[in-house]
């Protein structure tokens, strides 16, 4: 009969079983003020997505009210627990792996047709200062900083000026200075990038949404310090609502927080994957449990019995066992499949990113088969929008710049092109230049071009193997007829030489 004791078990455990699973609170991250880093806002200044009344404080509310009524919750996790994420190399392979995607084949400063040869020389002076200011390493910091935290600032200092005001492109507020051996542009000007973290919007219009500054910040705290919005050139290429722009303190959502439950999906496969693998074959012995499971004994006999049976648990080892009362089983789990299901949980994590698995992970995982290229075609040209579109404005920016620094004047014949992604193979381009080739000629010998057009197309083309060449330097036609003729000016065959 049971005792007491027992039935209270019971029924704990029948309860236990009734009672719902807790819900998952991951990912649902309230709507409310962002926590700032000590020493962003200046003392005694309150920060407009911290304040407590006025449009900022409705959208708060509403904000609020209209996402806590089930679902995830979209709000903004706070850049201590982004910055954790980083450490993980999975967040850290999204924000290189684009990063050097934007940055690998950089960019190339091209003239205009009509463009002479002095702007075809500044072309390479000024990627020579671009490369001084280390502009790649920038842009690629910038875009590392918008997948771990939503949004990247590079901030343009230029020597003696003040940061409040705004940054005017012209000969009349950016004066060219004196560049030489001893002195070059970085002594004038800096380009640095500035991790979301320590800055925060000073002011911005939320009451006229026709106004061109509509939640959109004109001038910023950094570090106590106040930049005007021209000079601190943000990059948000995950923009979210109006709505939500104060509580994620003027930032998109990153990459890290997007795909964190995929990140989660995978960790937790990989980890129950190798679980299996430790431990695919387990070994079941039956033995006398009735006085335990009656309550008679605290369990301490069968705890032992179990304790010993795995200390000379050995495939050299004898193993005893009470004939009548006990069985001994082998329990092996079937390990067919687990590769296809570790490999989905991977192909999550690139979809999310929309990253192709041979540049997400290195290497193509087993199930995934072999990686078409029509997938990295398409992630090239994803790649070069994200470069018109987020990009190339403030690298335009920082090149007027510099053309004012070094020139007085922007060159309008100076073009910023972007290098193509995909690049050919060495056959495939000596192919391409001999029907180049050909083409040429034809249209050289119907009159159609000229030598020296087609001089200056060679001298453009940076793949042509011959850029940069003197388009007017053009060389000398053979004599007709030249070589060994005979009397009647005819060549003599091969055999009729000495």
């Amino acid at each position: 009969m049971k005792t007491k004791q027992t039935r209270r078990i019971q029924t704990a455990a029948i309860e236990r079983a009734k009672e719902k699973p807790a819900e998952d609170q991951r990912y649902k991250y309230p709507i409310k003020r962002p926590e700032l880093m000590p020493g962003v806002v200046p003392p005694r200044v309150k920060a407009p997505v911290l304040a407590m009344d006025g449009p900022t404080e409705t959208a708060f509310q509403f904000a609020s009210s209209m996402f806590a009524f089930g679902g995830d919750w979209v709000g903004f996790p706070g850049y201590p627990y982004l910055a954790a994420l980083s450490t993980r190399a999975e967040y850290r392979n999204f924000a290189q792996a684009n990063a050097i995607s934007l940055t690998r084949e950089w960019l190339v400063l091209n003239s205009t047709e009509t463009a002479g040869d002095e702007t075809r020389e500044k072309c390479k002076v000024l990627m020579q200062d671009l490369t001084d200011l280390d502009l790649k390493g920038v842009i690629a910091k910038g875009a590392e900083h918008d997948s771990y935290y939503g949004r990247a600032q590079i901030l343009i200092d230029l020597k003696g000026q003040d940061l409040t005001l705004p940054l005017i492109l012209s000969d009349k507020t950016i004066r060219k200075v004196e560049l030489n051996e001893h002195k070059s542009i970085t002594n004038y000007l800096k380009v640095k990038t500035v991790e979301p973290l320590w800055t925060t919007p000073k002011a911005y219009n939320a009451i006229n949404p026709a106004a061109d500054d509509f939640y959109k910040p004109v001038a910023w705290w950094m570090l106590g310090i106040e930049v005007h919005a021209s000079r601190l050139l943000t990059i948000i290429t995950r923009e979210v609502s109006d709505m939500l722009k104060p509580a994620f303190n003027f930032g998109g959502i990153s990459m890290s927080q997007l795909a964190e439950p995929y990140v989660d999906n995978w960790l937790r496969t990989r980890q129950s994957v190798s679980d299996l693998i430790n431990n695919f074959s387990i070994i079941e012995l039956g033995t006398a449990m009735d006085q335990v499971l009656q309550g008679s004994d605290n369990g301490e006999n069968l705890f032992k019995r179990a304790e010993l049976f795995t200390q000379t648990r050995s495939n050299r080892g004898l193993f005893l066992r009470d004939k009548e009362r006990e069985e001994l089983n082998q329990l092996a789990v079937p390990l067919s499949g687990l590769d296809a299901l570790q490999a989905q949980s991977q192909e999550q994590m690139c979809s999310v990113s929309h990253i192709p698995a041979v540049e997400l992970l290195g290497v193509s995982p087993t199930g995934f088969g072999n990686v078409a290229e029509g997938e990295m075609r398409a992630r090239n040209d994803r790649v070069s929008a994200e470069q018109e579109a987020y990009y190339r404005k403030p690298i335009e920016t920082v090149l007027n710049i510099v053309q004012l620094l070094r020139y007085g004047k922007i060159d309008p014949d100076i073009i910023v092109t972007f290098q193509p992604l995909y690049q050919m193979t060495p056959k495939e381009l000596s192919e391409i230049r001999k029907a180049d080739a050909e083409v040429d000629a034809a249209y050289i010998d119907r009159q159609v071009l000229s030598q020296e057009e087609v001089r200056e197309k060679l001298a453009r083309n940076s793949e042509s193997g011959y850029q940069g060449i003197d388009v007017e330097d053009l060389p000398e036609a053979p004599n007709e007829g030249e070589g060994n003729p005979d009397e009647s000016g005819q060549q003599l065959e091969n055999e009729d030489l000495p």
